[in-house]
């Protein structure tokens, strides 16, 4: 278990074999395809899923539904060209790793409410009304909503290709800070797909300041899969928190107002800035085994 205040990917001493197929499926070549799979995967099934949502809404769905897996899909592909099934089984293993300590999953899972509600805070103080919780009354499927995200609404699909794969393999050339900016600004483009999809949550929401929240995000994200010792399971769980809370908590940007969520950018980039430079951080070596 990895309770260490240093971000670092604490793994076992790979031997030589092991060594290799890190360096096969982290190469340049390696990354490149990564995100070219990524993009060809997503983007064509994206804007797929505009062009039928008219007359096959049905397949619409399932197009947009299935263009969220392009990340996780690609790495999985990936490892397996690059590693073969020796070096799919090293990299799930340490994805899944559980035992990483209970303060990740809480921060994981703590992290996006507590921000969203003093953004709302902030916003009512500010004169702003709180509209009343589409989660009062409907409370078990509220608790089944969870699920449902984290499996069709961006986490399964995503983290196991931005945090598991993209973050060490590109923090292994450019440290894990530039590497978790780098993959935020892709990872912010990755969505524009959803811009033009009508009632997506991106749909609604200012461009720039979705770029700023969605690269704020994945330094937190990345952050959190640094200090669980290279687990996905905290990242996956922030990603479901965050996404399900936006709509119990009313952030997502409406025709009335997108205070709340410019709000909630704000805290994010602060938390992600301290990250970033705290002196705490800067103590350790920058690079990644």
């Amino acid at each position: 278990m990895n309770n260490s205040l240093t971000p670092s990917i604490a793994e076992p001493a790979p031997d030589q074999s092991s060594l290799k197929l890190q360096c096969r499926m982290r190469s340049v070549f390696a990354i490149s395809l990564f995100f070219v799979f990524t993009f060809t995967w997503s983007w064509l099934l994206g804007f797929a899923a505009i062009y039928t949502k008219v007359d096959w809404p049905i397949l619409s769905m399932v197009l947009l539904i299935a263009s969220g897996f392009g990340p996780s899909i690609a790495a999985l592909l990936t490892i397996i060209v690059f590693s073969g099934r020796s070096g799919l089984f090293t990299w799930l293993k340490n994805a899944l790793n559980w035992r990483v300590g209970w303060q990740w999953y809480a921060l994981a899972f703590f992290i996006p409410p507590l921000m969203m509600l003093f953004a709302q805070a902030i916003h009512w103080a500010l004169g702003g009304t709180i509209p009343t919780s589409p989660a009062v009354g409907h409370i078990s499927l509220t608790i089944a909503n969870f699920g449902l995200v984290f499996l069709i609404g961006g986490p399964l699909g995503e983290e196991f290709g931005w945090r598991s794969y993209a973050v060490p393999a590109l923090g292994t050339k450019l440290g894990w800070r530039t590497a978790s900016l780098l993959i935020g600004v892709i990872w912010g483009l990755w969505h524009v797909p959803w811009f033009f999809t009508e009632g997506t949550a991106q749909s609604q929401m200012p461009f720039v300041v979705f770029m700023l929240n969605i690269i704020a995000g994945s330094v937190l994200f990345s952050w959190l899969f640094m200090r669980s010792a290279g687990s996905v399971i905290p990242a996956l769980i922030a990603h479901t928190s965050l996404n399900a809370f936006a709509g119990i908590l009313s952030i997502i940007p409406t025709a009335e107002t997108s205070r709340p969520y410019t709000l909630v950018t704000g805290i994010l980039v602060a938390i992600a800035v301290w990250l970033l430079v705290s002196p705490a951080e800067h103590s350790t070596k920058d690079d990644m085994q």
